[in-house]
């Protein structure tokens, strides 16, 4: 079914681009098409072209569709991202689509899913809150902006960063002929469909036991060596927090939410973006014996967890069809002596973009959702979302950039998968970190196209 338009605004943005705003109203449960609704937000992009002379119509322009990363993360400002030039360039509109939850559409928060009802209810309710569903959004606002082209020119392109890639193959595996193309950057999802999914794909960083050079201990390894002065900046700091209670705009900084900045190691920058922060806490601590407010606030700016709860609540169940994800993080970090918070450690590791269930309580927000939290962990009758044998089969042309280094999607777990959707062509780099497609943007973008022109030699 077709999404119903409720609202089109335009406006140009310094002269370059021409955005349209879109609202669309969609089924909450597919399944269940004249039920409960939710609104969705996107922005449509174009060059902002005004010719001298009047020109006849040349045509309807093709569709890129851009899925965010996260879970849980709406889009910015379309003039914000540096591979927007490039994508109009060769021709197409791009349409960045905040999925259902986040964003303008149908925000989720604490306050609005408590609107569900009880625990129980609020759980069901973000059942419909995965890629699955994020593609049948898709087809429908597809169905409804291509109603007026010709037959033959309404399959559009996406483009999938991150979790938008998980989306991208999901896309792939459900409405397939739907697609024109699919681009995806550091977002080659796990194919995992073993008990306990979790643990096998999106922990695989964890492995420092067995295997040292997993990324997340590779990029605490490398923060140290960068940076070795930290080692003892850091215990003073996780010390200072151990015995005080020391209180965010969001929650509590916790030691183990001062742990969780690791997550900053896995972008271009972001060793530094740590010392930074490292540095300044240690200061306070030195100076005046206490956090001072700019460095908690720099602090509780890095956290976000608060602002997206999606992410928190549903991150590990993205990874999950039919088994539940039982909290995998947190026996994961249990059995890892390098990422306990302890003096007699030679350094205290950070950790990466996993969830916590101590998250729960150090973040009021996600207070408020604990016990939801805690019946997702614990559901096992997740739907499938990606069709091995459909994408063995694939027709779609599929270019994806993937990254050796990147912390958030394994390197190997995304060579697998890449291996088995028949057709996909790889840009492999290990000069590049997860989010790439922001920090590097033309360079990204000329690599894609070239594997879609078939220009390299």
């Amino acid at each position: 079914m077709a999404a119903k338009l409720i609202e089109r605004q335009f406006h140009n943005v310094s002269g370059k681009l021409r955005v349209a705003e879109l609202f669309f109203d969609v089924p909450v449960d597919y399944s269940k098409p004249n039920g409960t609704t939710l609104r969705l937000f996107a922005r449509s992009v174009a060059r902002f072209n005004k010719p001298v002379e009047p020109t006849k119509d040349e045509g309807k322009l093709p569709w890129l569709v851009y899925l965010q990363g996260g879970p849980g993360f709406g889009c910015g400002a379309p003039q914000n991202y540096g591979w927007v030039e490039p994508a109009l360039s060769k021709g197409y509109q791009v349409l960045f689509l905040d999925q259902r939850g986040t964003g303008l559409s149908s925000t989720i928060t604490a306050g609005t899913l408590a609107r569900q009802g009880d625990a129980i209810k609020q759980a069901e309710y973000l059942k419909h809150f995965r890629a699955d569903n994020i593609v049948r959004d898709c087809e429908a606002i597809r169905q409804c902006l291509t109603d007026d082209y010709p037959e033959d020119q309404r399959k559009w392109s996406i483009i999938g960063q991150s979790f938008g890639g998980f989306c991208a193959a999901t896309y792939l595996s459900k409405f397939p002929e739907s697609l024109r193309e699919a681009y995806l950057t550091g977002g080659l999802p796990p194919l995992v469909s073993e008990p306990d999914p979790a643990l096998l794909a999106y922990l695989r960083a964890y492995e420092v036991i067995d295997n040292p050079a997993e990324k997340v201990a590779e990029r605490n390894q490398a923060y140290y060596a960068k940076f070795p002065e930290d080692v003892q900046k850091v215990k003073k700091i996780m010390q200072y927090l151990t015995t005080n209670k020391v209180p965010l705009p969001s929650g509590w900084l916790t030691p183990a939410r001062f742990q969780q900045l690791g997550i900053m190691f896995g972008f271009h920058g972001g060793l530094d973006s740590l010392h930074e922060i490292v540095l300044r806490a240690w200061n306070d601590l030195e100076m005046f014996g206490s956090l001072t407010v700019p460095t908690l606030a720099t602090i509780d700016g890095n956290g976000g967890m608060d602002k997206n709860i999606i992410y928190a609540v549903l991150h590990e169940s993205i990874y999950c069809q039919g088994k539940p994800s039982r909290w995998a993080a947190d026996r994961r970090r249990a059995a890892s002596p390098q990422f306990q918070i302890s003096e007699s450690q030679p350094e205290i590791y950070f950790t990466g973009e996993m969830v916590f269930k101590d998250m729960f309580e150090s973040y009021t927000e996600l207070k408020q959702v604990q016990e939801v939290a805690e019946i997702l962990a614990t559901t096992s009758d997740w739907p499938a979302l990606y069709d091995e044998a459909r994408l063995a089969k694939n027709e779609v042309p599929v270019y994806a950039a993937t990254y050796i280094d990147d912390m958030y999607v394994h390197f190997d777990l995304a060579s697998n998968t890449a291996a088995k959707i028949k057709g996909t062509k790889q840009f492999i780099t290990n000069t590049m970190y997860h989010d790439a497609l922001r920090s590097k943007s033309g360079e990204i973008m000329r690599q894609l196209f070239n594997l879609r022109d078939d220009s390299i030699d």
